[in-house]
């Protein structure tokens, strides 16, 4: 069973920092392509970011010089660090996995508030 568990998210302020993890289980993590989305309130789920199983990564625009997404494979988990947060990086993130036919596989998500 493919479990896919998104943690770190929170309340920060304007200009701050969070670091979001997504911890993998029930896959052969080193080969999927994980990728990190998002959805604000009445908006439809867009793409964040992804990174290959080589390492090479892929940013929307949006975010491009603020996030980095990195993987860890011996802890089956990929991250997103987010710096310089806006009020519009508010949303649910989560976390996507994917190798040719298999998946996506989504988490849960979790909560990024950006507010003073």
């Amino acid at each position: 069973q493919v479990q896919l568990a998104e943690s770190g998210g929170g309340l920060v302020q304007p200009g701050g920092s969070l670091r979001l993890s997504c911890a993998a289980s029930g896959i052969i993590f080193s080969i999927y392509t994980m990728g990190w989305y998002r959805q604000a309130p009445g908006k439809e789920r867009e793409l964040v970011g992804f990174i290959t199983s080589s390492r090479d990564t892929t940013y929307a625009d949006s975010v491009k010089g603020r996030f980095t997404i990195s993987r860890d494979n011996g802890k089956n988990t990929v991250y997103l660090q987010m710096k310089g947060l806006k009020p519009e990086d508010t949303a649910v993130y989560y976390c996507n996995a994917r190798f040719l036919g298999r998946g996506p596989y989504w988490g849960q998500g979790t909560q990024v508030t950006v507010s003073s």
